[in-house]
């Protein structure tokens, strides 16, 4: 079983040479894994081998189906398998680094609507429009200037200014006031397959000691601790959709994310704290990244006083935005405020990157349970309709519930403002903005 695509002839990359199925091909494997999460991500929809990529000739490429799948064609799709010039990249591969990833992070290799006239790292990024793009209607944008604007408040400021056209991925805080201005377009919508969690390291030791987090019952205290309600007003400003709802632990529904059967009750709470092997409490910290203080901050002290009753003292450790990938990486934290959202829009999907043994990044409680696996990988091997799939999904959601390695707080929304002169903006599930559907007055 395959799927054979064809280059089209008429398509350039930026310098002008022709795009060809050898370009869509690196050297030596499939789309180019330029990281381990891109591998990872291509396994996801079992494209595992280098081998399942042929070039027939310059405008014919296959690709070769291990088994059917449901994600195989979706995940062709994700930002991950991108096409590049070959020609261009090879005199800039070394042993050290034989993707020319290097050279690739300050230089255009590309052939999509745009080319890239500046970059300055950390600052900037001036896109132009690239006038041979065959692809698709050519950008009524003729220039884009992208700026790196770290703080919210002066990314506020600029767009009221009238300095910049677009604010995007806005905070609560920000998102709610802007809307009762009523000057700009406003647009939020619920991004699909995403959670923001509490996560709790679930391995018995964590750095040679013994980790509270590994009892069950220590786990389902302060889910039961947690003050749901004080999030979603205090810190999220009623701006999320909240995960607390009438949720059941024996789930009958597949739709993911589905509101958590957990509801704050000190009293259960506390009744579990008892029979755990930690009634007396322990000392911990919570991490989180500053990049999403404007909520994150207030919801972890929050959490810090919820989890005070129970006898567990909370160190509140604030991670620079830069550095959190690393902490994820890591697994050394036994509590993080995670944010984790599956591209590919199933439950199966989300549930591989973060609850399957094989203790991916996005995994923040290092979860591992041989059980769980076998129903993710079941339903991940089978599609939505078959009994086989429903009784999986509801089997490996049950479980999670049971297990709670993270407790789920709210299912962020994606919210943007805009000037009253600027349309076509779509919501993509990768949550990047796209510049080719926008119109400017």
């Amino acid at each position: 079983m395959s799927f054979t695509f064809f280059p089209a002839a008429r398509c350039t990359f930026h310098d002008g040479t022709p795009v060809t199925a050898n370009d869509v091909k690196c050297p030596t494997t499939g789309p180019c894994p330029l990281a381990a999460f891109h591998t990872f991500q291509m396994k996801a929809g079992a494209l595992e081998s280098p081998d399942q990529f042929e070039v027939v000739d310059d405008h014919t490429f296959r690709v070769k189906f291990l088994r059917p799948d449901k994600l195989t064609m979706i995940d062709m799709a994700v930002p991950i398998p991108v096409v590049i010039n070959a020609e261009l990249v090879k005199p800039h591969l070394t042993e050290a680094d034989p993707w020319g990833a290097e050279w690739l992070n300050s230089n255009d290799a590309g052939g999509g609507a745009y080319t890239v006239a500046e970059f300055k790292p950390n600052e900037r990024i001036v896109l132009q429009r690239f006038d041979d793009w065959k692809s698709g209607p050519p950008p009524q944008i003729q220039e884009v200037i992208v700026l790196n604007v770290p703080e919210t408040g002066n990314r506020r400021a600029l767009l009221e200014k009238g300095d910049i056209d677009i604010n995007y991925d806005l905070s609560e805080k920000d998102q709610k006031e802007l809307s009762e201005m009523g000057k700009f377009t406003m647009v939020s919508t619920p991004i699909e397959n995403c959670l923001y969690s509490v996560d709790m390291h679930a391995n018995p030791q964590l750095k040679g000691a013994e980790n509270p987090f590994a009892d069950v019952k220590v786990r389902q205290a302060v889910a039961y601790a947690v003050p749901y309600d004080a999030i979603m007003e205090t810190a999220c400003m009623v701006r999320r959709c909240p995960c607390t709802a009438e949720g059941t632990f024996e789930p009958d529904a597949t739709t993911w994310p589905q509101p958590t059967p957990y509801k704050t009750d000190l009293a259960m709470a506390k009744k579990l704290m008892a029979e755990s092997s930690y009634p007396d409490g322990f000392e911990t910290t919570l991490a989180f990244d500053m990049g999403t203080k404007e909520w994150a901050e207030p919801a972890v002290v929050l959490i810090q006083e919820a989890l005070a009753e129970l006898g567990i003292t909370v160190n509140i450790e604030k991670v620079p935005n830069a550095n959190f990938r690393s902490v994820l990486v890591e697994k050394s934290r036994p509590m993080i405020i995670n944010n984790f959202g599956g591209w590919l829009n199933y439950p199966d999907y989300f549930f591989f990157y973060a609850y399957h043994g094989q203790d991916a990044t996005f995994n923040g409680s290092s979860y591992q349970n041989p059980e769980m696996d076998k129903l993710i990988e079941a339903a991940l091997a089978s599609k939505p309709g078959e009994l086989e799939y429903e009784e999986n999904v509801t089997g490996f959601i049950q479980m999670a519930w049971q297990e709670v390695p993270r407790v789920p707080l709210v299912q962020p929304k994606l919210s943007v403002a805009m000037q009253p002169s600027v349309s076509g903006y779509q919501y993509w599930f990768h949550r990047q903005l796209d510049f080719r559907q926008l119109q400017k007055a």
